[in-house]
């Protein structure tokens, strides 16, 4: 099992997480951060860090973000690797908590 980021991140791109994980498992988009499935070892820190919610362990994801896991797969072998938290976009309360952002995603 590993932990997958979901649509609550699109946009709002917190970094909170990336500092409490012990192998360096986050890459980063443009817009967007995902978990590396082969890095993750199931600490569960991230998931309690990240303000917006967007975490979760892949059994545990709602039925609408199960695709996620495949995502955060596919994007962490092209995003580069992010070890240091990074002051969020500026318009992220604009963004925090708005439903249905994927068409917002960057690759």
């Amino acid at each position: 099992m590993t932990y997958v980021v979901t649509e609550n991140c699109i946009r709002c791109k917190y970094t909170d997480c990336v500092d409490v994980c012990p192998v360096d498992a986050f890459r980063e988009g443009p817009n967007f951060l995902v978990i590396d499935p082969d890095e993750c070892i199931d600490c569960t820190l991230c998931v309690s860090e990240c303000p917006v919610e967007a975490i979760f362990a892949e059994d545990d994801l709602p039925p609408d973000q199960r695709d996620f896991t495949a995502l955060n797969a596919e994007l962490s072998k092209i995003w580069p690797t992010i070890i240091e938290r990074k002051a969020p976009p500026p318009d992220v309360e604009d963004w925090r908590g708005v439903p249905n952002k994927r068409e917002h995603l960057e690759k």
